[in-house]
Formats: C-alpha cells, structure tokens, sequence
C-alpha cells in the first residue's frame, strides 16, 4: 500500500471511528461525515488524476455537490434541534417524542 493510499484510508477510517464512538454532540457527527467526505473526495480526484480519463474527471465534483448538500441539510437539522431542545446533544433527543 502506497503512503498516499494509507493516508486517506486512515483519514476515513478515523471519520469512521469517530462517528461510531464519540456520539454525544450533533456537531461533532456531522465534523466526523464532512472529515469522510473530505478524504473520499480527494481520493476520487487524485485516482481520477492518476488514470487520466476524461470520464472520470466529474465524479469528484459530484461527490463534492453531494456533500455540500449533506453540509447544508445537517446544519439546517442542527439549528432545528438547538432551537427545540436547547442543545445539540443525541442523548437528549428523543425519537419516540413529537
């Protein structure tokens, strides 16, 4: 395995392992999925670099849309949930609970 290839896999492992461990704020998951993405999406850009299509050129740039909408939608979720429930913590949110 390459340097480069054990760098974004590290940095993806550790978005992973962030999110599945350290649950306890809105904020910090949502870090965690935009740290993920941010790993894929060079990833994709420097594989696409490397094998020189033309044809592969757009789907970093389509990762990078997505995520910017994910950015968006958590941060929309993150304001609703700090305005009802006066805090951002996943413990206090209730899903069963109108």
């Amino acid at each position: 395995m390459t340097p480069v290839r054990f760098a974004f896999s590290s940095a993806f492992m550790l978005g992973l392992a962030g999110l599945a461990l350290h649950r306890t704020h809105l904020l910090s998951a949502l870090l965690c999925l935009e740290g993920m993405m941010l790993s894929l999406f060079v990833a994709l850009s420097l594989w696409a670099f490397h094998l020189g299509a033309t044809s592969f050129t757009t789907a970093p740039m389509l990762l990078l849309a997505f995520s910017a909408c994910e950015a968006s939608a958590g941060l929309a979720l993150l304001v609703a949930t700090s305005r009802t429930h006066g805090s951002d913590r996943l413990q206090s949110l209730n899903l069963l609970r109108c």
